[in-house]
């Protein structure tokens, strides 16, 4: 039985290298993102070297379009194994959260954290259907109690609580064959992370793979980067 995974704001970068990794490995991959366009030249871009997904128009802010998304889903495949919480923004690059205005802290949240708890309560009750289920939420360091830092405050803040989102959420469905993670892929060459940074795609996703694919026995409500735990 393929495993159906699902990969939010993978148009590009890192959430495009998750659906290339996830369906070489035998997974139905449905690629989302915003701009239903952009999406489908992205699953092209996969075809032409061999790799099928499915494009699906998705905004993690319209809980309607979350609503379409589940009903197709539904009819198409009837489940949903594999959720990666990957869509994200970051408009705040280097801004003072003294001087952040309340609009780009909405913003902010309603992507990076609203957006995937949306996701999450909306799939993870199908999930506990079939008790099977991993989550994995793409933070960020940036967003690390232990090591947080000024500046980029509306993104730190929103990302310290996606992390929290994961923890409750993890021990909500403890018992069950549900796994809820949060990673860092690190600082790696995207639009966000740009050119001069040290890591590529591939090893930005490498963690999110392992933690979607873990064994029964793998960790959850865990935040990880490079397959290692994570202080919150």
């Amino acid at each position: 039985m393929n495993r159906i995974a699902l990969v939010t704001g993978a148009n590009r970068g890192v959430g495009l290298e998750v659906c290339r990794q996830l369906a070489l490995l035998g997974m139905e991959v449905i690629l989302a993102s915003r701009d239903a366009e952009k999406g489908r030249a992205a699953a092209a871009q996969l075809a032409a070297n061999g790799v099928r997904v499915e494009p699906m128009q998705l905004d993690v802010r319209d809980e309607a379009s979350i609503a379409r998304l589940h009903a197709d889903i539904l009819s198409r495949y009837g489940r949903l194994d594999v959720l990666v919480n990957n869509a994200a923004v970051m408009p705040d690059s280097g801004i003072r959260l003294l001087d952040i205005p309340p609009d780009m802290m909405r913003g902010s949240w309603d992507t990076n954290t609203f957006g995937p708890l949306r996701l999450c309560q909306t799939f993870i009750p199908l999930m506990l259907q079939h008790n099977y289920g991993r989550v994995i939420n793409v933070s960020s360091q940036k967003g690390q109690m232990e090591s947080m830092a000024g500046g980029s405050g509306a993104y730190r803040v929103s990302k310290a609580a996606l992390n929290a989102v994961t923890a409750v959420l993890a021990a909500e469905v403890q018992g069950t064959n549900v796994k809820v993670n949060s990673m860092s892929p690190g600082w790696v060459r995207t639009d966000m992370g740009g050119p001069n940074a040290t890591g590529s795609v591939e090893e930005g996703a490498d963690t999110v793979i392992w933690l979607a694919t873990l064994p029964d026995d793998g960790p959850s409500g865990g935040f990880f980067k490079k397959r290692q735990r994570l202080a919150w």
